[in-house]
């Protein structure tokens, strides 16, 4: 899409429409890429990088700030989030960027951020006479899913620290928020500017990703499991490949944590779960586990949290759906309606004269993937035992558990999650804010891009 503003045309996604993507031209556009790179990027010290990103970071929170107001402007029609909910994400997400956060994300994945761009070594290393240097990808490919614009963004973020050049393919149709944030850092910086491109096109044209993956050093993938399946197939020898495929999320609600004088926060806390970014994306719950015998049943805290729902569909409220979506929740909530009249185990509460939001309690705790688009279950169980095996189909896929539950029986439970295969543990309210030092997937974030050498002196 073209904006109503004189951006350059600094990027392939910037091109009118009419213009002539070709593999020929991809080529080249990695070529350069990687050669303003070793001009621009590969000796520049880590810490002014961090400092530009912080502070493209912090302008992105200024309601003032011309590429927010762009995004939020358009990205309602474009995105199909609305503008509230837009707002509230990115103010969301850029509030983990700063120079603290960036430092603590180096320190946690090389050690010490020096060795970006010098030998250095840890006290255990120094006893070895050893130092180390680590060494980012010269071209990074991003191939992003277009559910989301946080990932891509992050990405981006990560591929700077590790000064490396970086070529983002975005989904068809969801180039806006990229490119508005690459072109944020070409207005702050220029020459790093210069070390990024953003391109869209659509599935399926295999010329255009061969010419790109002949480049990369690196290829990171956000998708479908048999599209990163396809993906790494067609890689050369040379190449890495770093893939993030489909995960899903729950909640965890013990008895003792849903007490009356609890019960509202907390359902207010899962609400927020559910609500952020419409309950797009691997970390937004499905579904809500809650013990029984508590003070507050599971039927009930499903009551209060459809209120929430509803208040913060007033203040934030749910993008517009396409056709396809709107029918998949009614026909959902035809069933669970069919299924209430005929059962007491079964119960639904939902927005009226929209699909805006939906819960529905089921005391059947076999683990139900939601439509999403803020369409929530919740389910009684009597234990974490019986959580463990209603959800044996997605054990290996589920990224991340919201847990409510007292200090004094939360530390077990985390234990046995994790050891059970859950990759990230929060508390409730905070499933789609993880850490800038979150490991996606349980994998290092920059650690599982570099390529070390060790010096033995």
């Amino acid at each position: 899409m073209s904006l109503p503003m004189n951006l350059p045309n600094y990027f392939l996604a910037d091109l009118p429409p009419e213009a002539v993507l070709t593999p020929a031209i991809i080529t080249e556009a990695c070529r350069t890429l990687k050669q303003n790179r070793t001009r621009y990027l590969a000796d520049r010290p880590t810490a002014q990088l961090v400092r530009v990103i912080a502070r493209v970071s912090s302008n992105w929170r200024d309601p003032e700030f011309p590429f927010r107001k762009l995004a939020l402007d358009l990205g309602p029609a474009d995105t199909g989030f609305s503008r509230a909910t837009l707002a509230a994400g990115l103010d969301t997400f850029f509030a983990r960027i700063t120079e603290e956060n960036l430092n603590l994300l180096l320190e946690q994945e090389l050690g010490d951020a020096r060795r970006l761009d010098e030998f250095a070594s840890l006290p255990g290393e120094r006893l070895e006479k050893r130092a180390s240097t680590a060494n980012g990808p010269a071209l990074i490919a991003h191939i992003a899913a277009g559910n989301l614009p946080c990932p891509a963004l992050m990405s981006l973020i990560h591929g700077i620290l590790l000064h490396s050049a970086q070529f983002l393919k975005c989904a068809s149709g969801a180039a806006l928020l990229p490119r508005l944030f690459a072109h944020s850092l070409y207005d702050a910086e220029p020459k790093l500017g210069a070390c990024l491109e953003i391109a869209e096109w659509p599935g399926g044209k295999l010329s255009f990703e061969e010419a790109l993956f002949a480049e990369a050093d690196s290829v990171m993938a956000t998708g479908a499991d048999n599209t990163l399946a396809a993906i790494g197939q067609r890689l050369p020898q040379h190449t890495r490949f770093h893939g993030h495929g489909h995960r899903v999320s729950f909640g965890y609600l013990s008895r003792d944590a849903l007490t009356h004088a609890h019960a509202r926060s907390l359902a207010q806390q899962a609400a927020r779960d559910v609500a952020a970014w419409d309950q797009q994306g691997c970390l937004s719950p499905h579904l809500f586990y809650v013990e029984k015998d508590g003070a507050v049943s599971a039927e009930k805290f499903a009551e209060i949290l459809a209120k929430e729902l509803e208040a913060h569909e007033q203040h934030t409220p749910r993008g517009s759906l396409d056709v396809a979506s709107a029918a998949s929740i009614a026909t959902r909530r035809a069933f669970y309606d069919v299924r209430a009249a005929h059962s007491p185990e079964t119960r639904q509460w939902c927005s009226d004269g929209s699909t805006a939001w939906t819960v529905v309690y089921e005391a059947d705790a076999r683990f139900q993937i939601s439509c999403l688009n803020r369409f929530v279950f919740v389910k009684e169980i009597e234990s974490l035992d019986e959580v463990l095996r209603a959800a044996e189909i997605v054990r290996g896929q589920v990224s991340t558990v919201g847990l409510a539950a007292p200090p004094a029986t939360a530390k077990e439970i985390a234990r046995r999650l994790a050891r059970w295969g859950v990759t990230r543990i929060c508390p409730l309210g905070q499933m789609q804010d993880p850490p800038l030092t979150w490991r996606q997937d349980g994998r290092g974030t920059l650690s599982d891009l570099v390529t070390w050498t060790d010096w033995e002196d």
